[in-house]
């Protein structure tokens, strides 16, 4: 199906770099590098990313010997996956296989020990600046402590957490052992914590005693109570935070909490042994994050440490141009992956900020007046977060400082032209004599990286990302597995091997190859679409500038407000009603934006009305999080369904949004598609 891209909006660029600014940035650096150390003519970036595909281990071992250098000669680059296996040839590789590395030495030595590491602020006003001689010295005692909780390579090491420095040591502690790392944000309520950490059973689990958010401090110690008697065998561990955030005493927590320790007296029971890095594979893991499951429980996904950190190193300096002596944020919480990307800047020589609260509060100039405040090089927020500014009226360029700012970022979902034109009108001013970078970039929690990416030496197209990510050999098929003309719309992927392929899910193991090939569960969240092709469940379209336009989610996953949301936690919640038979829940497209829908088939006799709706959000919300909890719950008579039983979510999806429904065939009662369509209220 043909689309247009580009309406009026495309007539010119919004933002040019100049000369020098491209002569500056680390993508031309690189470029010119390429060029001389294989000889072949690469005029411009476009032209470094089509080699960069063609030649990627020439690539790929250019980039770790220029962006690690902490690392030793990386020797082989790749061992191709075994044959035979859908999904072998990109997931079945291993990476750098002479290579030895700890993630944590990397981040913490990327400068000077007296530069600032650190920097967490939160929505109280309080602030916490931490060099990396100082963080260094914080995680050797958390390492100490976690290795007398018996805490060793492999093993998981689990936040619930509050975005502060506490936080990023653990993270930093565990990486030094080589445990893995996992962590969600503390809004979540008590079965989405243990859908995810009872997958992977940590063996410690550090929480905060609460948090704050929006004016408002919520207490979390009845729920740590239970999440921490649901999990044997964990010790858990409280920080405290619910008092007075940042500026208060991590230490103490605000009183005690059934079967956890203080974080200080755990702290203080550790011996004063000396910092060690184990030195692990480049595939080593290093994290677990979580994937939206649109059935069952949460996807438990395992990443690799080199290659997540390669990946990221990549995105940071040449994508998005942050240099060494940088601050960078990204806002964002412990339960999304931009966290993890957020928090490895160390690792080139830049401080990240942390920023705990409500980006909102007390008004929609917070953000702004920290990167005025904190002499910000780079920020990243949402898509959503820009047009909710935008809505309010607010211009930051009337208001604050952003001379030093040089890149702006937004991902999590599509940007509109809109947005792209008001940033340049309303925030572009402030910014340095050459300009803001206007970054829109696209990936996921899956590769915890970009397949799509900023690129500071090529034009800003509003309601474009600029480029695919050097090393992807990202395209846009069709249904028949052939890449789309230009502008017409159609699954994205990637046809080849990149580091940042996870290692695993957890749990997910090929009974005839365990640990060789990848599991079945893997297989088909991103192989069953096109045989060893990564199918990212995202509609695009090229444009004829070499970008993307991200057109939103082709599988069933809900993108509200940019965070990714699973119907099956939904769902758990919404059986715990008595009233409700069955329910099925899909995203309305709004504008650029999503809104979840819930429809209910209700037990006879029951019909829906306030007090019931009620219920129902309430239990999401307390169950999972305040972003799950439906906009619109809708009563019908019947829910489409397919032959085989299952609910026809994508279906009713694609009929209340005007695409059309594919393979109605399939359905066992095809009609039921036009009852909700009729009963779902316009937006």
């Amino acid at each position: 199906m043909s689309v247009h891209l580009l309406p009026e909006h495309s007539e010119s660029p919004l933002w040019t770099p100049p000369p020098h600014r491209v002569a500056a940035s680390a993508m031309e650096r690189f470029r010119r590098l390429a060029e001389r150390e294989f000889g072949q003519p690469l005029p411009d970036s476009a032209a470094l990313h089509e080699w960069s595909v063609a030649e990627p281990t020439a690539f790929w071992c250019l980039l770790a010997m220029e962006l690690l250098p902490r690392v030793p000669s990386p020797g082989p680059v790749l061992v191709p996956g075994i044959t035979g296996v859908s999904g072998s040839s990109i997931a079945g590789c291993r990476w750098f296989p002479e290579v030895r590395l700890n993630v944590a030495e990397q981040i913490l030595g990327g400068a000077a020990d007296d530069t600032v590491l650190l920097v967490s602020v939160d929505e109280l006003g309080g602030r916490r600046e931490v060099t990396r001689h100082e963080a260094t010295e914080l995680v050797r005692r958390c390492a100490a402590a976690l290795r007398l909780s018996g805490v060793g390579p492999g093993d998981v090491v689990a936040a619930w957490m509050p975005n502060v420095t506490e936080t990023v040591v653990v993270m930093l502690a565990a990486a030094s052992i080589g445990a893995v790392f996992t962590s969600t944000s503390p809004d979540f309520g008590v079965d989405g914590v243990l859908d995810r950490f009872g997958q992977v059973r940590p063996r410690v689990l550090v929480a905060a005693d609460g948090y704050h958010y929006g004016g408002r401090a919520f207490d979390r110690r009845a729920e740590l109570a239970q999440v921490a008697g649901a999990l044997p065998g964990t010790t858990t561990v409280v920080v405290g935070f619910l008092g007075d955030g940042v500026a208060g005493d991590p230490a103490e927590p605000a009183g005690p909490v059934a079967g956890t320790l203080p974080y200080g007296a755990w702290l203080d029971a550790a011996p004063d042994d000396p910092l060690r890095f184990e030195q692990l594979p480049f595939d080593h893991p290093w994290y677990v994050l979580y994937s939206s499951g649109t059935t069952g429980v949460p996807k438990c996904i395992v990443h690799r440490t080199g290659g997540v950190l390669l990946q990221h190193a990549k995105e940071h300096q040449l994508h998005l141009d942050l240099r060494p002596g940088d601050r960078a944020c990204y806002f964002t919480t412990c339960g999304w992956m931009m966290w993890n990307w957020l928090v490895s800047v160390p690792a080139s020589g830049v401080a990240a900020v942390l920023f705990e609260g409500n980006p909102f509060h007390p008004g929609p100039e917070a953000l702004w007046e920290l990167a005025d405040r904190e002499r910000l090089e780079f920020l990243g927020v949402s898509a959503k977060y820009l047009d909710v500014v935008r809505s309010s009226g607010l211009r930051p360029a009337d208001s604050v400082d952003l001379s030093r700012l040089r890149t702006l970022a937004s991902t999590g979902s599509p940007l509109s032209p809109e947005g792209f034109e008001w940033v340049a009108d309303a925030v572009a001013p402030a910014a340095g004599g050459d300009g803001l970078h206007l970054a829109s970039i696209s990936g996921g929690t899956d590769l915890c990286g970009c397949f799509a990416a900023g690129d500071p030496t090529r034009p800003v197209w509003a309601g474009e990302i600029q480029a695919p990510a050097l090393g992807m050999a990202v395209e846009v098929w069709t249904p028949e597995g052939v890449p789309a003309p230009v502008g017409e719309r159609g699954e994205l992927v990637c046809t080849a091997a990149f580091p940042s392929t996870p290692l695993r899910f957890w749990g997910d193991e090929d009974p005839d190859a365990p640990g060789i090939v990848p599991g079945p569960r893997y297989r088909a969240a991103y192989f069953d679409a096109f045989r060893d092709v990564w199918t990212h469940g995202d509609f695009a379209a090229r444009t004829s500038h070499g970008g993307f336009v991200i057109h939103g989610r082709s599988d069933t996953t809900l993108n509200p407000g940019g965070v990714r949301i699973g119907t099956a936690e939904i769902y758990r919640q919404v059986e715990r009603v008595d009233s409700v038979l069955e329910s099925l829940v899909f995203g309305q497209e709004v504008g650029d934006d999503v809104r979840i829908v819930l429809l209910v088939r209700l037990v006879d006799g029951v019909a829906l009305d306030d007090e019931l709706v009620a219920e129902i959000r309430a239990q999401v919300r307390t169950g999972c999080t305040p972003r799950h909890v439906p906009a619109v719950v809708v009563q019908v008579d019947d829910l489409p369904r397919t032959r085989s039983n299952k609910l026809a979510e994508l279906a009713v999806s694609d009929r209340v949004n005007g695409r059309v429904v594919r393979n109605t065939g399939a359905l066992a009662n095809p009609e039921a598609l036009d009852h909700v369509a009729d009963r779902v209220p316009d937006p």
